[in-house]
């Protein structure tokens, strides 16, 4: 075969567009034929003769158990992979791994996975061959043209994107819905209107004070392995501080110098307070911000802030000195304060702290453009979902493909998601697992596990040294009968007869002419062979990014006198580094693993603050109903001081109706029962706005607590100390 494509087509087959063809265009030549790429391959599987019964190799890949993209080592012996650890080379997670990274090996060996395709035949799924499922799929596709045709995902990057791209374009539709319902959208978006960047790097290392609005950057917020490791520098002497402000603990708050509870959707005011504080010590920190934001900072004095938050004003005071006396710092905001009808103005009246700090270029640092924007992450939210709920109303799609997502689970049940996607001719889901989309589909097509497929990686938040993380197959896959995701999109554009993609066998040979391709620069003198041996071996693959700067820019926002509803309990759906958004709940190692406040396991709570369960008539193990506009669910009752007592809390994750033995069944989902408010200027679900009843339905019903007393029981066991006095004492030892 002599199938000969242009270099620029040829640039765009392989993700290198864009940027990247400018970078390889005095590299490559006029034209590449796919027979230069081909090679005599022996299988990777085959093992090799240095491997040692019952001595472990290790092999670096990626992490997808997040979309943060850590880098790990995979344990391989006897042709199993037995242990997952962090890979040192990558500059995100530098060796470290989360809990939930570990257990991307149970995920692996899950033996509820699918093992063979599927296609609804009447009303149930029915296993068929490879070669039906796909020739369905070819022949409903044929009279699918345009913005008909749609992607459903998580967040996607690298070559898979760019397959996926190939596939949407070629089918001409412009649709591709991202969703994340644990995001930071809205304060990408303000980043970008305030900074000219959507996704700075926070320099947590450098800041002497942190200044979190509920921003769970230990836990579940942007790259937690990476902030992490972040967070132990900003601990070593000089000690810095951390100030966490939000309505209900996360673990980043358990380790704060100062825990401050607010009432739900007020953490803007105690931003602005915080300003408020500084600029009556030093006036002139306000000069050159606009008079409507000078005028709201003035607004917010000390008293009237602590009566609209709940905040005790001490803990204003404190803070503003805190900043005042340490530089630099850094401010961040998370979930609870970009969760309500006015997050974006919340987020810039937080962003605002940090521009009349001075902390744009100091521990806010520019990202710089990514060379190959094929492969940048296309991140998710949730105005997606809230789209393609519309698109289904309005009957506009006539095909669907879903990915990693699982809208059905994670929108709000008022979306009626389940019912409208009855109106959609072809639902193709590419899954491992049943869960309660794919249980809709019409056509299931099983996925390799993470542990068995090929693919590429850019992670959204690039930490410093940008990097294209390598994912490699550390064992053989586990059932004949599923395949892996470039390999299938690999066929369907095959079957679609898109020019530039025949010539591969499969989705290794497509990756092997990919980085063949770049430009030599990238391959510091190394032939292709060794490049591509390298890149497998390290697992990451450095690239330069362009520069950046950033800019200050003060928008327009404005906060109401009065954010949130007085006497009125607001629903907090609380993530934690575990169960994630629901992900990840027919992993058993997950299920047990305690959480990291409440020390509950296999199921789901309501956290409650102690005043608030006296009202009540409630103790810790009484079942309750919460119940909204939109439906109720009962939980047990978790009695806390870490929350504030408007606020009832649930986390994310459980409740389940499908998705395996381990998830079935087990506990509720509060984000079924959200309310469809938005933020006013993103769109984005305001999914900490949600007004609830609570009444007891039971009480004392079982509920499995790891450990004993979360007190001391009057025993100091552990000391706390200051700041000030570690660093006079162990920090400057």
């Amino acid at each position: 075969m002599s199938n000969k494509v242009n270099r620029r087509d040829f640039l765009k087959i392989m993700g290198w567009g864009g940027v990247g063809a400018t970078l390889a265009g005095c590299d490559m030549p006029t034209t590449v034929t796919l027979e230069e790429g081909k090679e005599e391959v022996t299988s990777y599987m085959i093992p090799e003769e240095y491997v040692i019964p019952g001595v472990g190799v290790y092999y670096a890949s990626t992490c997808q158990q997040c979309p943060a993209g850590c880098g790990l080592h995979g344990r391989v012996r006897e042709g199993r992979v037995l242990k997952l650890e962090g890979n040192p080379e990558s500059p995100i997670n530098r060796g470290r791994l989360c809990q939930m990274g570990q257990a991307g090996v149970q995920a692996h060996y899950n033996p509820d996975r699918i093992t063979r395709p599927m296609m609804r035949k009447g009303s149930g799924l029915t296993t068929v061959s490879w070669d039906e499922a796909l020739t369905h799929i070819q022949s409903k596709m044929e009279g699918v043209s345009g913005d008909r045709f749609a992607w459903f995902t998580d967040t996607v990057s690298g070559h898979q994107a760019v397959l996926m791209d190939a596939y949407r374009e070629a089918v001409g539709s412009s649709r591709h819905y991202v969703h994340e319902i644990i995001n930071n959208s809205v304060s990408r978006q303000v980043n970008q209107d305030m900074l000219g960047d959507p996704q700075p790097r926070l320099r947590f290392d450098k800041a002497r004070v942190v200044l979190s609005f509920g921003a769970d950057f230990l836990g579940t917020w942007q790259s937690p392995v990476h902030n992490a490791v972040e967070y132990a520098a900003f601990r070593e002497a000089p000690r810095g501080v951390l100030v966490q402000v939000e309505p209900k603990m996360t673990l980043t708050g358990a380790n704060a110098d100062l825990w401050v509870a607010v009432r739900p959707g007020t953490e803007g005011v105690f931003a602005l307070a915080v300003a408020n504080a500084l600029s009556a010590k030093n006036p002139a920190m306000l000069d050159g911000l606009p008079d409507k934001a000078k005028q709201l900072v003035r607004r917010y004095d000390i008293k009237k802030a602590s009566r609209i938050t709940g905040a005790a004003g001490e803990h204003i005071v404190k803070t503003a000195g805190w900043l005042a006396e340490r530089s630099p710092s850094l401010v961040v905001a998370g979930a609870s304060a970009e969760g309500h009808g006015h997050g974006y103005d919340t987020v810039a009246a937080i962003m605002l702290l940090n521009v009349i700090l001075g902390n744009i270029g100091e521990t806010i640092e520019a990202s710089g453009a990514f060379p190959f924007p094929q492969l940048v992450a296309r991140t998710g939210g949730t105005r997606d979902v809230m789209d393609f709920a519309k698109a289904l109303d309005n009957k506009e799609l006539d095909a669907v493909f879903f990915r990693g997502a699982n809208p059905v689970f994670t929108a709000p049940e008022s979306l009626g998601l389940r019912d409208k996607l009855g109106k959609v001719g072809l639902k193709v889901a590419f899954s491992q697992f049943e869960d309660e989309t794919t249980r809709l589909a019409d056509v299931v097509l099983p996925m390799y596990s993470a542990m068995e497929d090929w693919g590429t990686h850019v992670a959204a938040y690039q930490a410093g040294q940008a990097v294209i993380g390598i994912q490699q197959p550390l064992m053989q896959p586990l059932y004949e009968q599923t395949r892996g995701f470039g390999d299938v999109m690999l066929s369907l554009l095959k079957m679609r007869k898109v020019p530039g993609y025949d010539g591969y066998a499969d989705y290794y040979a497509y990756l092997r002419d990919a980085f063949s391709a770049l430009p030599d620069s990238l391959k510091n003198g190394a032939s292709n062979d060794e490049f591509w041996a390298s890149a497998l071996q390290r697992g990451v693959l450095e690239v330069a990014t362009g520069g950046g700067s950033l800019t200050a820019k003060v928008v327009d926002f404005d906060l109401p006198e009065n954010p949130a509803s007085e006497g009125a309990y607001t629903l907090v759906p609380s993530a934690r580094l575990g169960l994630w958004d629901g992900r990840h709940a027919n992993i058993p190692w997950l299920q047990e693993a305690p959480d990291q406040i409440s020390k509950v396991v296999w199921d789901s709570w309501a956290e409650m603050h102690p005043r608030t369960a006296r009202k009540l008539g409630v103790k810790t193990g009484d079942a309750i109903k919460i119940t909204s506009a939109n439906g109720s669910i009962e939980a047990n009752v978790y009695v806390y001081k870490g929350i504030h007592p408007d606020a009832i809390a649930v986390p994310m994750g459980q409740g389940h109706e499908t998705y395996g033995r381990f998830a079935k069944g087990r506990g509720v989902n509060p984000v079924k029962i959200l309310a469809l408010n938005t933020d006013g200027k993103t769109g984005e679900l305001a999914h900490h706005s949600t007004q609830v009843q609570v009444s007891k339905t039971r009480v004392r019903d079982s509920m499995v607590i790891f450990g004993g007393s979360e007190t001391q029981l009057g025993r100091k066991i552990v000391a706390t100390v200051t700041a000030d006095v570690y660093e006079r004492t162990e920090g400057e030892a």
